[in-house]
């Protein structure tokens, strides 16, 4: 009995602690995505070009954040390039990323 209330218990504190760290990663790899249309801003690639120039430098996150490059660039891309120099935007992004429940 103290075995399977051990394992309840265990498990019932693990599973918040997994869910925080796939958040984490999740949040990581959407800036990164962030950081490469930053990258991509600050070369003077074409807003409609960007998907195209991304997906041509092998990114090392997963395929399935690819999608997330044309919801990103419009955000990216209404900011003044000086700001765009600037601004760590992987940063930015990580934070209001985690923020969010």
């Amino acid at each position: 009995m103290i075995r399977v209330l051990s394992f309840i218990l265990s498990v019932a504190v693990a599973t918040p602690l997994f869910a925080q760290t796939v958040r984490i990663e999740d949040c990581g790899y959407q800036g990164d995505v962030v950081a490469a249309v930053q990258a991509a801003r600050v070369a003077r690639v074409g807003e409609r070009e960007v998907a195209e120039h991304i997906a041509g430098t092998t990114p090392e996150w997963p395929e399935k954040y690819n999608a997330i490059v044309p919801l990103v660039t419009p955000w990216v891309y209404t900011m003044k390039m000086g700001e765009v120099r600037k601004a760590d935007l992987k940063a930015a992004w990580n934070e209001m990323c985690l923020a969010q429940e």
